[in-house]
């Protein structure tokens, strides 16, 4: 299923059918799973108001409360409620159906990051090569130049468009992107050999965009890892376990250790503007290397990315974790990384 056929099909009518009799057990696991969804969307939702428009946050109910203090609080309340609203008018869903739209929405944001780390990347290469060149003032004059020498000026009016372009493009694709952006990364390397050994030429911006798309590759490619069951198992005992006992475990395992490992990342990375993940991404904070690349701030925020889509994921594991633990149908063979 495509993200787009997903995502109209969760504003849409119910259309999935019940492989297991439907009871109180779904309905609760469903909506428990998306309610996690609807608080991370209330969360950085918040978080951008709070950083970046300077709104008191939803905390601030409890002292001096203002008008936008309980906007901010009620977004929670209400993201509740509507996905309540959603599992309700979609009663005859089940369980392994829900873990294919959340997957499939998972994989549309992952396409996305791809494609803006992809125009990114290749912008400021291109704008770093010239820069370092001396060829910005010929090209664009003086002003521009020393406009692209600063880096909230090249964030914010060519990252920033680059961006926009990664999300349409995301909407015209199917694929993830992993074997291109491997290989990108991989000729990026191979670039840098050949000018170093070939030509005696090697500029910082040159390693940072290998950092920068590794980086990308490896973080962003992990919720996707999760999907195929690719990470690896340290176990003594989950092999042996039959499908039930392993659907009862994951799904342990996935609240206790993967939502909120995700919860603890996201709420200290983004503490306030002097936090891990804000401070970076606020500042448009860039590395010491002289004329290398500017996309320090950007890769401060895969760590966000890389909370957001695992959570995502493992909101999708879980629902498919208990449909193993009850027995239902439909389910992956854990040994095979196939569907029965």
């Amino acid at each position: 299923m495509a993200a787009s056929d997903s995502a109209s099909f969760v504003a849409g009518p119910d259309t999935g059918a019940e492989s297991g009799k439907t009871n109180g057990l779904t309905l609760t696991v469903r909506a428990a799973g998306w309610m996690t969804l609807g608080a991370l969307v209330a969360f950085l939702t918040n978080n951008v108001l709070n950083n970046w428009f300077g709104w008191p946050g939803a905390g601030a109910v409890f002292g001096d409360a203002s008008a936008q203090a309980w906007i901010q609080f009620l977004f929670y309340p209400a993201a509740w409620v509507a996905m309540i609203a959603l599992v309700m008018s979609t009663r005859s869903r089940d369980l392994r159906t829900d873990s294919v739209i959340i997957s499939d929405i998972n994989a549309l944001l992952i396409r996305m990051m791809f494609f803006i780390v992809l125009y990114v990347g290749l912008v400021d290469a291109v704008i770093s090569f010239l820069r370092v060149e001396g060829l910005l003032p010929a090209i664009f004059g003086d002003t521009m130049a020393t406009n692209l020498g600063i880096s909230s000026f090249r964030g914010v009016y060519f990252h920033m468009p680059a961006l926009v372009l990664g999300v349409m493009s995301a909407f015209l694709t199917r694929t993830l992107g992993f074997q291109w952006l491997a290989l990108l990364a991989v000729a990026a390397e191979l670039l840098i050999v050949i000018s170093r050994f070939v030509f005696s030429y090697e500029q910082a911006f040159m390693a940072d965009l290998v950092r920068f798309w590794y980086a990308a590759l490896f973080l962003f490619a992990s919720a996707h890892t999760l999907l195929a069951e690719g990470h690896v198992r340290v176990d003594v005992l989950y092999s042996a376990f039959s499908t039930r006992a392993k659907g009862r475990s994951n799904t342990i395992g996935s609240v206790l250790l993967g939502i909120s490992l995700c919860w603890v990342v996201l709420l200290i990375g983004m503490d306030g503007k002097s936090a891990i993940i804000n401070s970076p991404l606020l500042a448009f904070e860039t590395t010491q290397t002289g004329f290398g690349m500017y996309v320090k701030y950007l890769m401060a925020g895969y760590l966000a990315v890389f909370a957001i889509s695992m959570m995502i994921q493992f909101v999708s594991y879980t629902l498919d974790a208990v449909a193993d633990w009850r027995g239902d149908p439909g389910g992956h063979d854990h040994d095979v990384h196939a569907v029965q």
